[in-house]
C-alpha cells in the first residue's frame, strides 16, 4: 500500500487515480523498492514528503518528476527550429568575428604579433612595468611551444569582451535612466551571474552545431556581460546630483549630459566592470573547450581527460598568467583614468 492512498480515498478521488493508470516503464528507485521488497519497507520510517514520485504512486492521474523533465524537453525541441531560424541570422556575424580574429592571431608571425600587443599594452596602460610583464610572459609562451594556443585564448577573449562591452555598456545606461528597466533587468542577471557555467551550454548544443564558433561565443558573452551591466548602472547612479543639477542648470540636453558630465563620472565603475568582464570571458574559455573552443582550454581539458598531470598544470598556469596580465593591463588604464580626472 503506497503512503498516500488512505487520502486519496478519503477525498473520493480514487477513480480519478484510476482512471489514467498505466504501465508506463519504472524509475530506477521504484525498480530498487520492487527488489528489496519488505526490507526496504521495514527500513523506510514515518511519513514522505508528498513529492511528484510519491504521490504518482498512490494516483498514478499525478504525474512523475520524469514527465515534468520530459515535457520541458520536449516544449524546447518543438520550438527550436523557429528558435534557429530566428537566432541563426542574428549570430552568425559572431562566428565570423571569432573565426575571422582567430584567423589573423594564428596567421600573423611572432615577430609582428608580439610587438603590436606590447604596443597596445604601452597605449592602454602608459606603464612600463607593465609592458615589460606582458613581454615577459608572451616570451615565455613562446619558449615553451604554448604560444599558439595562448593567441587562440587571447583572441576569443578579446572578441567576446569587445561585444560584452559594446552590448552591457548601453544596456547599463538604459538601467540607469529608468527603475522600472532596472526591476525587470536585475532578475535575468541574478539568473544569469547564478546559473552554473555548465547549463549555459544544454540549450545551445541543441541549437546550434559544435563546429559553429558562436556556440561558444554566445556562452561566453551571456556569462561576462553581468559585471559591465551592473556597475555601468551602479556608476551612472552614483555621479553627484549637484553635477547633474549643475549640467540642467547650463541646459544642457540629455545626450550632452550623459556623454560630458555622467559617463565620465563614472568610468572608474565602468571600468571596473570591464576588468571583471575580462576574468570572466578568461574562466568561461576553458569551459567552453567542451564545445570545441580552441586554446589553452583544450590542454586543461586534455590533461583532465588524459591524466596527464603535466600537460594540464602547465596549461592552467598559461590561463593564470593570461588573466594576469589582462588584469594588470586594464588595472593601469584605470589607475590612469583616475589621475587624469583628478588632474582636471
Amino acid at each position: 500500500m503506497a503512503a498516500y492512498d488512505n487520502l486519496f480515498d478519503t477525498l473520493g478521488l480514487r477513480d480519478w487515480c484510476d482512471a489514467d493508470k498505466s504501465e508506463a516503464p519504472m524509475s530506477m528507485a521504484q525498480l530498487l523498492s520492487q527488489t528489496q521488497g519488505a526490507d526496504a519497507a521495514a527500513e523506510e520510517t514515518g511519513l514522505p514528503f508528498p513529492s511528484l514520485d510519491v504521490l504518482h504512486e498512490s494516483c498514478h492521474a499525478i504525474g512523475q518528476t520524469r514527465d515534468l523533465t520530459a515535457g520541458l524537453e520536449e516544449g524546447f525541441l518543438s520550438i527550436r527550429g523557429q528558435l534557429k531560424t530566428v537566432l541563426d541570422p542574428i549570430t552568425q556575424p559572431l562566428s565570423w568575428m571569432l573565426d575571422g580574429t582567430l584567423y589573423v592571431f594564428e596567421t600573423t608571425p611572432w615577430w609582428v604579433m608580439i610587438p603590436l600587443l606590447l604596443l597596445l599594452s604601452w597605449v592602454v596602460s602608459r606603464s612600463r612595468a607593465v609592458t615589460a610583464f606582458v613581454a615577459v610572459v608572451l616570451l615565455f609562451f613562446a619558449l615553451i611551444d604554448h604560444y599558439e594556443v595562448a593567441m587562440q585564448t587571447l583572441a576569443i577573449v578579446f572578441v567576446c569582451t569587445g561585444l560584452s562591452v559594446l552590448l552591457g555598456v548601453p544596456i547599463g545606461i538604459g538601467m540607469s535612466r529608468s527603475n522600472t528597466a532596472q526591476r525587470l533587468i536585475v532578475p535575468i542577471l541574478d539568473l544569469l551571474q547564478t546559473l552554473p557555467t555548465f547549463v549555459y551550454l544544454i540549450p545551445l548544443i541543441f541549437l546550434f552545431s559544435v563546429t559553429e564558433s558562436k556556440l561558444y561565443g554566445i556562452a561566453i558573452i551571456l556569462y561576462a556581460i553581468v559585471p559591465v551591466i551592473r556597475l555601468t548602472d551602479l556608476g551612472i547612479r552614483l555621479v553627484d546630483q549637484d553635477v547633474v543639477e549643475a549640467a540642467n542648470a547650463f541646459g544642457m540636453t540629455p545626450n550632452q549630459k550623459l556623454f560630458r558630465v555622467e559617463l565620465p563620472l563614472a568610468l572608474p565603475n565602468i571600468m571596473a566592470g570591464v576588468n571583471q568582464t575580462i576574468m570572466m570571458s578568461l574562466a568561461m574559455v576553458v569551459i567552453a573547450s567542451l564545445v570545441s573552443a580552441p586554446g589553452l582550454g583544450v590542454l586543461v581539458l586534455r590533461g583532465i581527460r588524459n591524466l596527464e598531470l603535466g600537460v594540464g598544470i602547465v596549461a592552467g598556469l598559461g590561463i593564470v598568467l593570461l588573466a594576469v596580465i589582462l588584469d594588470r593591463v586594464s588595472k593601469a588604464a584605470l589607475s590612469r583614468v583616475d589621475k587624469q580626472r583628478n588632474a582636471q
